[in-house]
């Protein structure tokens, strides 16, 4: 339970940092006195806990979004209203996580977990945020999006397939590249995160029910709840800070962690 409790916190403060939740989960869980990755399914549905918190942190936008999405589908609202055409643009972004995590889903859940990969994709992911953020114009607000920058955040979405990478990491450095401001980059980045979390981590409940994991109902449930408050306070404290400040602090931080972890691979202190 005290284990549960850890990896949901540190679900909860990793999750929206571009930092990768799921390369934490695994880290850490190689840590405890169990010394056994959480796996692929726990990470999944503990998830749920901190998207919840993306729902309640964007509740109006989310409502305004779908019910204009709706409303426009059935000819009551124009079909070029901003928020209708959102609704298509995280639809369409949603589409190529859908498909590559169920082509891969074995890899994702065996041989992508491995250390050395999490190390690798740290340091990699982490150095191509720093230069999006260093040469991105940040011109570019969400009103420019595009169904073509759709699918590119959709595809830079799917590489947090990969432990390391991190979801809002990757999309955000999309979002970059592509001359978007910082801000408007990570609010899509957490709306278009939504429906793909939601379905995996319901997915991952749905096919890991009965079957014997590390944690089990009880223990993966406190760490779900623990995630979303943590996330809560994450979400607010992230958007605010992006607005004034560069990604070079979290850029640093990748970098140093995977090259620690290198080094506690190289030397058996961890086992990949």
């Amino acid at each position: 339970m005290f284990e549960a409790f850890i990896l949901g916190l540190v679900q909860g403060l990793t999750e929206f940092l571009p930092i990768s939740s799921s390369a934490h989960l695994r880290i850490v869980g190689e840590l405890f006195p169990s010394a056994a990755d959480p796996g692929a399914a726990f990470t999944a549905i503990v998830q749920i806990g901190t998207e919840a918190a993306v729902v309640v942190f964007f509740w109006r936008d989310i409502v305004r979004i779908v019910s204009r999405w709706w409303l426009a589908l059935w000819g009551r609202a124009p079909r070029n209203d901003p928020d209708a055409r959102m609704g298509w643009l995280i639809i369409i972004g949603s589409i190529p996580i859908v498909v590559l995590g169920l082509l891969f889903q074995d890899q994702i859940e065996t041989t992508l977990r491995s250390l050395w990969i999490v190390a690798i994709m740290l340091i990699a992911f982490g150095v191509l945020l720093g230069v999006a953020d260093y040469i991105g114009a940040k011109r570019r607000e969400l009103k420019d999006l595009t169904v073509g920058h759709g699918v590119i955040y959709g595809f830079a979405q799917a590489l947090a397939l990969i432990p390391g990478v991190s979801r809002s990491g990757g999309t955000i450095t999309a979002g970059l590249l592509m001359g978007y401001k910082r801000a408007d980059a990570a609010r899509y980045a957490f709306l278009l995160a939504i429906p793909a979390v939601f379905g995996s981590g319901f997915f991952q409940l749905f096919k890991s029910w009965g079957q014997p994991s590390v944690y089990g109902p009880v223990e993966t449930a406190v760490a779900t709840v623990v995630a979303f408050g943590v996330a809560i306070v994450v979400i607010a404290f992230f958007m605010s800070y992006i607005s004034k400040r560069s990604f070079l602090p979290f850029v640093i931080y990748r970098i140093l962690l995977g090259g620690t972890l290198i080094v506690l691979l190289s030397t058996g202190v961890l086992q990949p």
